[in-house]
């Protein structure tokens, strides 16, 4: 159970979207209960796709189901496992519909009803609704043709009543999406040893070294890994390569540039929260560092120089001592949220 949090109610728009392809009222439908954190921002929520009970449970059905995939063996779960934070303990995933290894590393999906500056590691995406459509169509991750899987979803009796239930209608793309991000924003993890100590929970504490590195995180990384979130949502050049000049792949080695054009960009990726580290090695945008460690010899000093790195991070790195390093990840550790990968709710619908 999540501790210390105000509960607000999201609920189910009286009248549709559109009047002209809509019934006029929505399905009468039991709101969705979202908690938020009491140290959490409040989250600002996407107003033409509000959460309901319903929503959330279809959309978890549809994130483990394999007919979203051409070949009907690839889910959304195949790549975003919730023992792993729901990401995929892989470097690279080859879990496609194509079985080719995919050229970024797979994030972890977490706090995302917080997520207000792009998805993916670029930005690419503007919200979870339209993200939903890259790993759907793309050929090698699920490579579905949508007007087909809609034909399927739609000869499912549990999809016919779930989306009607939902959205009032039968089964569409939009719906799809719209239930996907639903389920994907219930997906909230606040609930650490760190958080324990931070809302003075039953007098949790933390050790001596988890302190120091506590600090050392504050004065040294909160400038990207800002906040409770442990993230500011935006994008950097960590010092991770020098080199930006490929531009195989529609440059998805360039980063942040990639969609902006901004030559400050180049090199600039999504800045992923500190939280559940523990689960989701490894580490950066291409999975190339396999440990915690290795993370913190990278920042200490390992960083590469160039025109577009974060000028937070100094050229030479921050060069942590022996003892400093392993500060930081004992208090990194403290950011672990074991309930959350073991949610029941978050897993596979049971007799699905």
């Amino acid at each position: 159970m999540m501790v210390c949090i105000r509960k607000i109610g999201i609920l189910l728009l009286a009248l549709a979207l559109n009047a002209c392809d809509k019934p006029a009222l929505a399905p009468k439908n039991e709101p969705y209960r979202f908690e938020v954190p009491a140290h959490f921002p409040e989250p600002v929520f996407d107003t033409e796709n509000p959460a309901s009970l319903a929503g959330v449970q279809l959309g978890r059905m549809l994130f483990y189901d394999t007919r979203l995939s051409a070949n009907n063996q690839v889910s959304c779960a195949s790549c975003h496992d919730p023992k792993l934070a729901f990401s995929d303990g892989v470097k690279l995933s080859n879990a496609g519909v194509s079985a080719t290894a995919l050229l970024r590393h797979s994030p972890a999906l977490f706090n995302l009803a917080w997520v207000n500056n792009g998805l993916f590691w670029d930005g690419g995406a503007t919200n979870l609704e339209s993200q939903a459509f890259a790993p759907l169509t793309a050929h090698d991750e699920m490579a579905q043709d949508l007007d087909q899987l809609i034909r399927e979803l739609n000869a499912v009796p549990e999809y016919v009543s779930g989306f009607r239930q939902a959205f009032n209608e039968p089964a569409s793309s939009q719906n799809l999406s719209k239930a996907l991000a639903q389920f994907q924003r219930s997906l909230v993890s606040a609930n650490s040893k760190y958080d324990r100590y931070r809302l003075n929970v039953n007098g949790a504490s933390l050790t001596a070294d988890e302190l120091k590195g506590q600090v050392l995180v504050r004065q040294k990384c909160q400038s990207c890994h800002a906040g409770e979130l442990f993230t500011d949502q935006s994008f950097h050049n960590n010092g991770i390569d020098a080199d930006f000049s490929n531009v195989e792949h529609e440059g998805i080695f360039q980063g942040r540039y990639r969609i902006t054009y901004e030559p400050a960009d180049l090199g600039n990726f999504k800045t992923p929260s500190l939280r559940n580290l523990a689960f989701t090695a490894p580490y950066m945008h291409d999975g190339r560092l396999a440990t915690l460690a290795e993370v913190i010899q990278h920042y200490a000093n390992g960083i590469k120089g160039s025109a577009t790195l974060s000028t937070q991070i100094p050229k030479e790195g921050f060069g942590f001592s022996e003892q400093e390093k392993k500060q930081i990840i004992a208090f990194l550790n403290t950011l672990n949220d074991y309930s959350f990968i073991e949610n029941p709710d978050h897993r596979k619908p049971p007799n699905f």
